[in-house]
């Protein structure tokens, strides 16, 4: 990957979008940026519902803006809380960020800087179906 990663800029995004969270049942807002491989940034904030389970994620909300605004493929990622610390995304949102990402995509964890791949070593994706499967072809 040639692209600089602006990590501050990223983070400023995920803060601002964190500030947009609903979160009024966790009092846990999150916000997630991204940079594409087009230089755009994409970001998201998590949105609670009163059935918990149907609450979405920031970076349920970071991929559709990544649709949104034209496709894609994710090069690096950060995370926040409502204190601004860094946040290591779930198992299910490594899945939806993997579907998105390009080889090696970044993320900013906890632990320091680490690839898409090795936050989620062995993933299944888009990169593992053979082209033309198709829904006659599951059958």
């Amino acid at each position: 990957m040639t692209q600089e990663i602006n990590w501050e800029l990223l983070k400023d995004a995920a803060v601002k979008a964190m500030q947009k969270a609903y979160a009024p049942y966790s009092h846990f807002p999150v916000g997630a940026a991204a940079l594409v491989d087009d230089g755009r940034i994409v970001s998201g904030c998590n949105v609670e519902n009163a059935s918990y389970g149907v609450g979405l994620c920031a970076e349920c909300g970071l991929v559709s803006n990544l649709s949104m605004t034209g496709g894609g493929k994710l090069v690096a990622f950060y995370c926040v809380d409502g204190a601004e610390n860094i946040l290591m995304p779930c198992g299910r949102c490594r899945q939806l960020l993997f579907e998105h990402s390009q080889v090696g995509m970044l993320l900013q964890t906890v632990s320091g800087i680490k690839t898409i791949e090795q936050v989620l070593p062995d993933a299944f994706g888009p990169r593992d179906l053979a082209e033309g499967f198709g829904a006659d072809e599951r059958n």
